[in-house]
């Protein structure tokens, strides 16, 4: 039986990362001015109307209220998530400046493990209002998470709480959105995805290994029949060209040793200038459906990446670890009766797909999760602008 324990410190790893400072109620000058990354940011040249226009609530609310309502939520989930999303949807206003949110956090707390981020910081996430043309904005970055938060049963093994589901059933009742959108970070897994490159769909689907390889969930398919606005996905990829220097692989990637051969079935792909691009599902390009309409995205219990050789890219459009669970959430909320929004999700390619020939004998897999950490660590907050700026295209296409 496969043995996911390192794949998944991992990944509660890389979801927690700065964390420490989310913990503080009330960060400090000096935590709040680390800076976010090292490299310029350059201006964003939002069409004329369109900017994003972040606005303050007076009073400022207590962290137990309820959520404002607004038009369309954006759910994302790590540190350099969050500063990418506030970086583009609510410019000028950190996201260490965004309202902490912990209602009815006492019927959350006895479902999250000890040592989770949320259990630590007493709260399930923060947000800050904006707008983008006439759609209100609601920017949530939640404190659970799918591989964070789980305690396992003891007497249902492959079995786990799942805490972040009740927490977008409490979103939608509170905010009741139009559209929910889940963003962040995810491995590529096709050949083509570059680094950067962004993937919205309308589906996922759980690919479960270790703690809730036994859910009746597992390996089910969540879609969302609605047609994604498109209007100003050009726009997004102008402004995505922006950052492109930032996102280049480095000239100096080289196997491992300088005496090589060129393994059978080449290297995933060949280094070339990054051109950014968004995978729409269903998406006719040139004539050419470019990914299959409802490609699910990927979720995972466990730190997983495409590679050249597990073909990930036939069953799904990107590889990440909490996404479907709004398809869970939203699908019992239809059984239930209760109002659904639209929801997609829009991810970023933090790691592209690895080679799968690079192996490590000794411990098999360990160079090739060398390097999707090693990506995802360098270019998640950078990647993680390019899916902010395409959730803004689609907020300003409704």
């Amino acid at each position: 039986m496969a043995d996911y324990t390192f794949q998944k410190q991992i990944a509660r790893a890389l979801l927690s990362a700065g964390e420490d400072i989310d913990v503080q109620q009330q960060p400090s000058v000096a935590a709040m001015a680390i800076p976010v990354m090292a490299a310029p940011k350059p201006p964003i040249p939002f069409p004329a109307g369109l900017a994003p226009r972040p606005s303050a609530l007076s009073p400022a609310p207590s962290p137990t209220d309820a959520l404002p309502k607004a038009d369309v939520v954006v759910v994302t989930w790590t540190v350099d998530e969050a500063h990418a999303l506030a970086d583009v949807l609510t410019p000028g206003t950190t996201r260490e400046h965004w309202y902490p949110y912990s209602k009815n956090f006492a019927h959350y707390d006895p479902l999250i493990r000890n040592g989770a981020p949320a259990k630590k910081a007493k709260r399930l996430g923060s947000y800050f209002m904006t707008k983008v043309g006439t759609k209100t904005v609601l920017c949530f970055k939640s404190e659970l998470h799918l591989n964070q938060d789980g305690i396992r049963s003891t007497q249902t093994p492959g079995t786990s709480t799942l805490p972040v589901k009740d927490l977008f059933n409490q979103i939608a009742d509170e905010a009741t959105p139009d559209v929910l959108i889940t963003a962040g970070t995810a491995g590529g897994v096709f050949t083509d995805q570059d680094l950067g490159d962004v993937v919205v769909t309308r589906a996922a689907k759980f690919r479960l290994q270790d703690e809730f390889k036994n859910e009746p969930f597992n390996h089910k398919t969540y879609k969302s029949t609605w047609q994604i606005p498109t209007t100003h996905f050009a726009d997004a990829v102008q402004l995505m060209s922006g950052f492109k220097s930032n996102l280049q692989e480095p000239a100096e990637f080289l196997p491992p040793t300088v005496n090589f051969t060129k393994p059978t079935g080449g290297y995933p792909k060949p280094l070339h200038p990054y051109n950014p691009d968004i995978w729409l599902d269903g998406q006719v390009v040139n004539g050419k459906m470019k990914m299959p309409a409802f490609h699910p995205i990927l979720t995972t219990d466990y730190f997983e990446y495409g590679t050249s050789t597990n073909h990930l890219d036939q069953e799904g459009c990107a590889v990440e670890m909490g996404d479907a669970a709004l398809g869970l959430a939203l699908d019992e909320r239809k059984t239930a009766g209760k109002t659904v929004p639209k929801w997609a999700v829009v991810r970023n390619c933090s790691d592209p797909q690895i080679n799968g020939l690079l192996r490590d004998l000794p411990k098999k897999d360990s160079l090739q999760i060398m390097w999707a950490v090693y990506y995802y660590t360098s270019f998640g907050y950078l990647t993680s602008v390019m899916s902010s700026l395409a959730v803004w295209a689609i907020v300003a296409g409704l």
